[in-house]
């Protein structure tokens, strides 16, 4: 009797080993599976992404609308991207944005003081692009103010791609915008709400689309970090359509100061050091237009940028997510140097 018991007791204590240890391989597989991430971690159309963070911690991104409102996309992670229903403007402010243009695109969305703004590019045609500024009213609702600035009357041409940046250090706020007429800056006052009395507008990065067919020397999509006492400007070059796009950058000590690559040549040269870039027949190629760079709880720096898939129409840029590291000498790079398929994931 003794024996049996035994026997059925040594039983129970081997399925039940072998349930423990079914159960830790299946919890190490959900965890390594939660550890990673795929690309693109929004497979639809996602063009030139602007991404914040809201008081509750949720990420929203807004990218370039077209002829109609678009909803905003909402993350709690950076990878896990749904859309959120969110119209960000309303039919009626719309419709007052559009009188500027015809076609919406690559907005911006800044906290400036204590009010988060956005600004949309309202587009004609190259010379004939402005610049809007709008208000939030409600958590992820925005109201029209004003129109910041026009192509047409700065005979800047393509006065698009908007980026806002406040330096705390002198309390300025900065317009940065700009595309095949070169990325050019200007102060705003500060509320953003127009430009700062008396600011003149300075070109800062890129050469004239007309002096390179190649565009390779074509700064767009411009966006500002600050990091580690430098503030770099991510910019992209190149054919937005095929593989020659890529994200590029360089930096300076101040915001209103010549921005440089790291060998000391000029921006607005055409000078750029490459962060992220394709190879003709990549299956994810012409990385570029990147959105806002956030740090996780591991202290990880990961940027969004839109991308082409390979077998997708040229028109879809899904949105990419990737991790950035510092190099000893300051400048930022991803792994690889090219958009990753799978890699660990963000931790928030």
């Amino acid at each position: 009797m003794k024996l049996k018991t035994i026997a059925i007791f040594a039983t129970c204590w081997l399925l039940m080993s072998c349930a423990k240890t079914k159960s830790a391989e299946s919890n190490e597989e959900t965890a390594n599976e939660t550890a990673t991430y795929k690309n693109p971690v929004y497979a639809s159309d996602c063009a030139d992404p602007t991404i914040w963070r809201a008081d509750d911690g949720t990420f929203y991104c807004m990218h370039t609308m077209g002829t109609k409102p678009g909803t905003l996309l909402r993350s709690t992670n950076l990878v896990d991207w749904e859309d959120s229903g969110i119209k960000p403007v309303d039919e009626t402010e719309f419709a007052k944005c559009r009188q500027w243009g015809e076609h919406v695109w690559a907005p911006d969305v800044a906290v400036v003081g204590r009010q988060r703004m956005a600004y949309l590019t309202l587009y004609f045609g190259l010379h004939d692009a402005s610049i809007v500024a709008l208000k939030e009213v409600a958590p992820q609702r925005f109201e029209y103010v004003g129109v910041i600035t026009r192509g047409i009357d700065t005979k800047i041409d393509d006065t698009i791609d908007p980026e806002v940046v406040t330096d705390d250090a002198t309390g300025k706020v900065w317009l940065f915008f700009g595309s095949m007429g070169g990325i050019h800056r200007i102060e705003l006052n500060s509320t953003g709400t127009a430009l700062a009395e008396g600011a003149k507008y300075e070109h800062v990065a890129g050469v004239h689309g007309s002096t390179n067919p190649e565009r390779d020397k074509v700064f767009e999509g411009c966006y500002l970090h600050h990091h580690d006492g430098y503030w770099y400007l991510f910019c992209s070059s190149g054919r937005y359509f095929d593989s020659s796009y890529a994200t590029r950058v360089g930096r300076c000590a101040t915001l209103d100061g010549e921005f440089l690559d790291r060998n000391g040549n000029k921006m607005t040269e055409g000078y750029a050091d490459t962060v992220i870039r394709s190879d003709e027949g990549d299956y994810f190629y012409g990385p570029g237009h990147n959105g806002e760079i956030f740090t996780d709880k591991e202290g990880n720096d990961w940027i969004l940028y839109h991308c082409h898939n390979k077998g997708i129409d040229n028109a879809a840029r899904p949105l990419m997510l990737q991790q950035v590291t510092w190099g000893n000498d300051g400048w930022p790079s991803v792994k690889g140097g090219k958009p990753a398929t799978r890699a660990a994931a963000p931790v928030f």
